[in-house]
C-alpha cells in the first residue's frame, strides 16, 4: 500500500494504526517512493528465558534420531 508525505502528514495516526495492524506502508512524495513503514519485529529473548524453554523440551536421543532419519532418506543417491 502507498500513501503521499500530505496523506500521512494529515491522517498520521490512521497510517500508522495500519502498520500496527500488520501492513508495510510505502510513503511517496510526487508519486515516488521514498520510505517505507513496517511493524517492529518482536523484541529479543533474553538466554535467561530461552534456557527456561528448552527445559521443558523432550530430551532427543540421538541413535534413534538418526535411525529415523536414515529410514526416511536414501543415502545411495
Amino acid at each position: 500500500m502507498q500513501v503521499s508525505i500530505r496523506d500521512l502528514r494529515n491522517h498520521g495516526g490512521d497510517v500508522i494504526g495500519r502498520v500496527e495492524a500488520g501492513e508495510a506502508i510505502t510513503v511517496t512524495r510526487d508519486g515516488k517512493p521514498v520510505a517505507e513503514l513496517r511493524p517492529l519485529t518482536g523484541q529479543p529473548i533474553g538466554a535467561a528465558v530461552l534456557l527456561q524453554r528448552w527445559s521443558r523440551l523432550p530430551a532427543v536421543d540421538p541413535v534413534r534420531f538418526r535411525a529415523d532419519i536414515d529410514s526416511l532418506l536414501d543415502a545411495s543417491t
